[in-house]
């Protein structure tokens, strides 16, 4: 049994070589526990469920050429939705402002009375018909859906204002967590006049996708208006098996319709997979540099503790050699520096540790970020102790197999 004593009485004979190799654990560590929070935060993200059917789903951009008559794009976008719900290849389709996922769109704060100081909770409006959950493919837990009867018009600037709306489940929730939403009156406008909840859905996700909209990211309203503004989205389901005809037919059947818009022939017509890719872009690129980033550290923490110990090892085969002499096995040498890799690993991966929660404490209050779990630090720690170990087996194989005649070589 390997004593421990003669490894640290050895390593103090090499303490620039130990503590360069101990700091560079402990960055290692406390760097890649933060990188793979990152990564698990970032994956959870984009993992995120929108509530949406989404395969068979296609988004246009629609740019008006003339801007100047609301009533005139009202006119104009009734007509497209019209040509575009009698195509063969498409299932249904709605106008919107925005949708699940865009990124931008119109927000509002939600209250239960008009008089009280401050909102209930914040909430995405969209603005759709009749067929909008159809065409979504999301479904009404409680409730009902809009009559086309109750499909209005809306500009821009009008006060906004709808009798009926319908809400997520999330957004119910939380508007009233011990009790039904269905038939209450909510308040989705600054404006006096309640709204009263027809329809609950299931889960719909709001178009705000930025990390200080996290509380908000499932609430989202349903307005029965067609908002006739700049641009709007065609919001579009192709029947099963008919995407790529869909996504070919629709801009044709609405430039009949009128030439007065712009469709952008790059990215004017995408599929909601790629919406989805677009929104979390940034997400996935922020997970692939901290993937990297880890990697590298931990590749070059393993080769500092390669090139280490086998300089350790050319300067004691004198050493080696004496032990190999006076009965020691290879196993006995193999123990050893494996030995005193550990114990600099221990106090690499102490010092990490502590490192790391560090600059997550640093990280939250710099950027509001969530606390680190010490399950990841777990990781961490059993990562960098395996890779040392490994790191140092070449090494410590090559010094195990060292002869005994080199206790008597100059």
């Amino acid at each position: 049994m390997l004593q421990i004593k003669p490894v640290l009485a050895a390593m103090r004979h090499h303490k620039a070589g130990t503590v360069l190799i101990a700091l560079q654990i402990a960055l290692t560590l406390a760097i890649v526990c933060n990188a793979l929070f990152i990564i698990h935060q970032r994956a959870e993200r984009m993992a995120r469920p929108t509530g949406l059917e989404e395969s068979g789903l296609f988004v246009i951009r629609n740019d008006w050429a003339d801007k100047s008559d609301p009533q005139r794009i009202d006119a104009q976008t009734r007509a497209d939705l019209l040509a575009l719900r009698q195509l063969g290849s498409v299932e249904d389709a709605y106008s919107t402002n925005s949708f699940p996922l865009r990124g931008s769109g119109w927000d509002n704060f939600i209250k239960l009375d008009p008089d009280q100081p401050g909102m209930t909770t914040d909430a995405a409006m969209f603005f759709v018909d009749d067929h909008a959950l159809p065409t979504l493919g999301t479904s009404l837990i409680a409730g009902r859906n809009f009559n086309a009867s109750e499909i209005g018009a809306q500009a821009p600037r009008d006060a906004m204002h709808a009798d009926q709306v319908i809400i997520s489940k999330d957004l119910a929730h939380r508007l009233y967590p011990d009790g039904s939403a269905l038939g209450k009156a909510i308040y989705v406008t600054m404006g006096r006049k309640p709204s009263t909840v027809i329809g609950i859905t299931d889960t719909l996700q709001s178009h705000m996708t930025s990390s200080w909209a996290a509380p908000y990211a499932y609430n989202a309203v349903l307005i029965p208006a067609r908002l006739a503004n700049d641009y709007t989205w065609y919001l579009v389901r192709a029947r099963p098996g008919q995407m790529e005809a869909a996504m070919r037919d629709a801009p044709k059947a609405l430039y009949a319709q009128s030439r007065m818009r712009i469709i952008d022939p790059d990215d004017g017509v995408i599929t909601f997979s790629e919406v989805r890719r677009q929104a979390y872009d940034r997400d996935f690129g922020m997970a692939v540099l901290m993937a990297i980033v880890s990697v590298v550290l931990l590749a070059i923490t393993a080769a500092g503790i390669i090139g280490l110990t086998s300089f350790w090892v050319g300067q004691r085969r004198k050493q080696i050699g004496v032990r190999r002499a006076l009965g020691a096995r290879r196993a006995d040498i193999l123990e050893y520096f494996l030995t005193e890799n550990l114990l600099i690993g221990l106090g690499g991966v102490l010092a990490g540790t502590v490192l790391a929660v560090a600059i997550n404490l640093w990280m939250v209050t710099r950027f509001e970020t969530a606390r680190l779990s010490l399950g990841y630090v777990a990781v961490g720690v059993v990562l960098l102790l395996l890779l040392g170990q490994a790191a140092v087996l070449a090494p410590a194989l090559r010094a195990s197999r060292v002869p005994p005649v080199e206790a008597t070589r100059a």
